[in-house]
C-alpha cells in the first residue's frame, strides 16, 4: 500500500512539475490533476489485466507486473497452485479407492439418490451384464430386471441381502448372487454382490451328509434294536437265535465300516501332504491289489456257477515298472478300492482288467476296466461325493458304504494324481488314474 501512495505522488509530483516549467502555476495544478487520472487509468488496467486472469485461472498465463495488483495475482497464484495440488491428491487417492475396488472379489456399485449407476467394477459388470461406460447413470432398476430384487430395491429395508439368480446360471450349473444394499452419503446407495454358489452348495452338501449319516447308521441300528427285542421277548430256537445274531454281527459290521470310512476321511482331510521321502515299489502295490480282488471275488461268486476273470499285469512287467512316492497305506487303499468296485459291480463270469501303463512324459496311468452294468453320464459327475449311491439297493448288498470313491478322490488329490471315468451303460466302466511324473522312478530309461 506504501508503494501504491509513493507512486501516485510520484506521478503527482511530475505532473505538476511539467505544468509548473510549462504554464506556471495553474499549469502546476492542471498538471498534477490529469498526472492523477492518468495513474487511475493505468492502475485500473492494471486491474483489468489481473481480473481477466483471474476468471481463467491458467496458472501458465499470470500477468508479470509489480505493486498490489502484481502482489495478488502472486498470491492467487500460489493459492491456485495449492488447491491444484489438493484436487491432484484427492483425484490420485479416488483412484486409488476405486483401483482397490476394482481388485475386490465381490461386486461393487455406486448408486446416486436416484437410483442411478454412478460407477460399478468389472466383477458387478460381469455379474450383471453391465457395460462399466455404457451404462452409468443409468437405473439400477431398468437393467437388473428381477422380481425379488425389485421388491427389496422398492422396500427400502436393507437390513439384510437377498439372494439372486446368477445371469450365466443353467439347471446343472447353477449360479447364486448375494445383494446387498446399504445407504451411504446424501441419499446415495452401495450395492455390494457376491458369489455365494460354493457356500450354498457346501450348507447343502453338509445338510446331506448329515442326513445320510443319520440314515447309513439309523437304519442298521434299528434293525438291531428289533433282533435285541425280538430275542428278549420271545423263546427261539438255537438256529434261530444264531440266524438272529448272525444278522446282527452283519448290521453291526456295516456300522462299523461306515464309522472306519468316516475316520478315514476326517484323517485324509486333517493330515499334512504327502511328501517324497517315501518310495513303495509298484509291483508290492499292485500285489496287494491283486490278492484283494481275487479274494473278494471268491466270496462274492462261491455261490455261483461262474467266478470273475481278472487280469493284472506279469511279475515280470511289473517290477520293471520302478516306485511311487507316497504314503503306501493310502496309495493301497484307494487302488484296492477301485478293484474291489469293479469285483463288487461286475456279474459273475464278466472281466476285470487291471493295467499299470507308463507315458511318454514320465507319469504312469493305473486303470481298472470291468464288464459290469455300466453308469449312466448323469451319474458320473457325482460319484465321488459322499454317500453318493447310484444304485443304493444294489450297492448296500455288495457292502458299500457309499465312501470308498471319496476316499479314494481325496487320496489321489493328496498325491497330486487324477481321477477319469469313462462308462458305457449295459458295456463296462473305465476307472483311470493319472500320477504325476514327479512321483515316480525307476523306469524312465525302461524301452
Amino acid at each position: 500500500m506504501l508503494w501504491r501512495i509513493t507512486y501516485f505522488l510520484v506521478w503527482q509530483i511530475a505532473g505538476g512539475g511539467l505544468g509548473w516549467w510549462e504554464a506556471g502555476p495553474w499549469g502546476a495544478a492542471l498538471g498534477a490533476a490529469l498526472a492523477g487520472w492518468a495513474w487511475f487509468v493505468w492502475d485500473l488496467l492494471r486491474g483489468v489485466r489481473v481480473l481477466r486472469w483471474l476468471r481463467t485461472g491458467d496458472l501458465a498465463d499470470v500477468p508479470a507486473m509489480r505493486g498490489i495488483w502484481g502482489e495478488a495475482a502472486d498470491r492467487a497464484r500460489r493459492l491456485l497452485r495449492r488447491q491444484e495440488a489438493l484436487v491432484r491428491d484427492s483425484q490420485d487417492r479416488l483412484q486409488e479407492i476405486l483401483a482397490a475396488l476394482q481388485a475386490s472379489p465381490n461386486g461393487v456399485v455406486l448408486l446416486d439418490a436416484q437410483g442411478r449407476i454412478e460407477w460399478c467394477n468389472q466383477m458387478a459388470a460381469s455379474q450383471f451384464g453391465f457395460d462399466a461406460q455404457r451404462d452409468v447413470m443409468q437405473s439400477i432398476g431398468n437393467l437388473l430386471r428381477n422380481p425379488e430384487f425389485t421388491a427389496y430395491f422398492a422396500a427400502k429395508d436393507f437390513s439384510s441381502d437377498v439372494v439372486l439368480e446368477g445371469r450365466l446360471s443353467t439347471p446343472s450349473r447353477p449360479v447364486r448372487i448375494s445383494v446387498h444394499l446399504h445407504p451411504y452419503g446424501d441419499g446415495r446407495t452401495l450395492l455390494l454382490s457376491r458369489d455365494v454358489t460354493a457356500l450354498e452348495q457346501a450348507d447343502a452338501m453338509r445338510r446331506d451328509f448329515v442326513a445320510n449319516v443319520s440314515h447309513e447308521i439309523r437304519t442298521p441300528l434299528t434293525v438291531l434294536t428289533g433282533f435285541v427285542e425280538t430275542l428278549q421277548t420271545l423263546p427261539l430256537s438255537a438256529d434261530e437265535r444264531a440266524r438272529y445274531l448272525g444278522m446282527m454281527a452283519q448290521q453291526a459290521q456295516r456300522m462299523q465300516s461306515v464309522v472306519q470310512d468316516l475316520l478315514t476321511l476326517s484323517r485324509l482331510e486333517g493330515s499334512p501332504l504327502p511328501g517324497m521321502a517315501e518310495w513303495t515299489p509298484v509291483q508290492s502295490l499292485m500285489q496287494r491289489c491283486e490278492e484283494e480282488g481275487r479274494a473278494l471275488s471268491a466270496l462274492l461268486t462261491q455261490n455261483q456257477s461262474r467266478t470273475h476273470e481278472i487280469r493284472f499285469p506279469s511279475a515280470g512287467v511289473l517290477r520293471s515298472e520302478g516306485d511311487i512316492a507316497g504314503v503306501p497305506a493310502e496309495l493301497q487303499s484307494a487302488l484296492s478300492n477301485l478293484v474291489n468296485n469293479a469285483v463288487r459291480y461286475t456279474p459273475a463270469g464278466g472281466s476285470i482288467a487291471v493295467v499299470w501303463e507308463r507315458k511318454e512324459d514320465g507319469g504312469a496311468v493305473f486303470s481298472v476296466q470291468d464288464t459290469g452294468p455300466g453308469i449312466a453320464p448323469e451319474h458320473i459327475p457325482r460319484l465321488t461325493e459322499r454317500f453318493y449311491r447310484v444304485d443304493r439297493s444294489r450297492s448296500r448288498e455288495t457292502g458299500g458304504t457309499g465312501l470308498g470313491l471319496a476316499i479314494v478322490k481325496h487320496v489321489l488329490q493328496r498325491h497330486g494324481a487324477t481321477l477319469d471315468i469313462s462308462s458305457t451303460l449295459g458295456k463296462g466302466s473305465v476307472f483311470s488314474v493319472t500320477f504325476p511324473a514327479n512321483r515316480l522312478r525307476g523306469f524312465a530309461l525302461q524301452g
